[in-house]
């Protein structure tokens, strides 16, 4: 299966990101490098035969640069995702968590019915495919607390990623 990607380059990071002909795929965060974005894909499909095409992703990459300037806070995409029907309804409920908020791993459990699976909110956030676009950095421990991220650069990335939202959530 054709699998097309582009990346763009924010602060000296780069950001990669990999749709099909049904959506996004696979994106990444900053330290996340062409390599383990590679790896991922390949994850979610096997026999991906990447395709460098920037105008595929034209409309994606247009939204994520303006996700940076302070100007785009909801992405309009299509997305292809992969996973059990339970990460799937957790992606879905942390698409919709409004930019600049946080929400705990128990309020998702509870939004999708399952409110004793809080660990397995967890597990799902970690697996999270496209988690520039589905915001797994806004989902928190209970009290508050900065607990959980598996992308590069661990705690201190989501705690970078969230207070760059609260810097421009003031323009809402």
């Amino acid at each position: 299966m054709n699998v097309y990607w582009d990346r763009v380059e924010n602060a000296g990071n780069q950001y990669y990101l990999a749709k099909t002909d049904k959506g996004l795929l696979v994106t990444t965060l900053a330290g996340e490098d062409e390599s383990y974005f590679s790896e991922r894909v390949r994850q979610k499909e096997p026999g991906a035969v990447l395709i460098h095409d920037p105008q595929r992703l034209a409309s994606e990459t247009q939204q994520v640069r303006e996700y940076f300037a302070g100007k785009r806070f909801e992405f309009d995409v299509e997305f292809d995702l992969r996973g059990t029907e339970f990460q799937v309804a957790v992606w879905k409920a942390l698409y919709d968590i409004p930019y600049g908020e946080t929400r705990s791993y128990l309020d998702i459990a509870t939004a999708i019915g399952r409110p004793k699976a809080v660990r397995a909110v967890g597990g799902a956030c970690g697996a999270n495919p496209v988690s520039l676009i589905i915001p797994c950095h806004r989902v928190v421990g209970k009290s508050g607390a900065m607990t959980g991220f598996s992308a590069a650069g661990g705690i201190e990335s989501k705690k970078n990623m969230l207070a760059f939202e609260a810097g421009h959530a003031a323009l809402l």
